[in-house]
């Protein structure tokens, strides 16, 4: 039997261990729960995220990427899933906002840089004199 997986991603996800902090109002009791922790990769419209305390699936936070300057970019995300792993909690979010500035801000600067092989055009020739 065959499982039909549909891929939603809308382009690459690249490893970054980024700081964020999610905030949002618990349904259950109303309290304002702020939580503290950092990407696992991140993707042109979307995270995951490591959080010290998870929010329900389909709740809305606000997630702050932070830098060492302290705020880098506010958007408000929606949580697709989590993942209740004691040593590794996780939730996968999708911004509803702020998406160009997210792939500016966060996404491009995350891409692996490949360093450019420089090819040499010099030939010998049977002398082994270079031209």
């Amino acid at each position: 039997m065959s499982a039909n997986i549909i891929e939603q991603r809308t382009g690459p996800r690249y490893l970054a261990q980024i700081p964020v902090r999610a905030e949002w109002d618990d349904e259950g009791s109303g309290e304002h729960v702020v939580s503290e922790g950092e990407t696992t990769n991140v993707g042109p419209s979307g995270t995951l995220v490591h959080l010290e305390k998870l929010p329900d699936v389909g709740s809305r936070v606000q997630l702050i990427v932070l830098d060492a300057q302290g705020l880098r970019l506010e958007a408000v995300a929606e949580v697709l899933r989590i993942e209740r792993n004691p040593i590794q909690p996780l939730a996968a979010l999708l911004l509803i906002d702020a998406t160009d500035e997210w792939r500016g801000l966060v996404w491009e600067p995350a891409a692996p840089r490949v360093r450019e092989v420089k090819v040499e055009d010099e030939e010998e020739d049977e002398d082994g004199i270079e031209h």
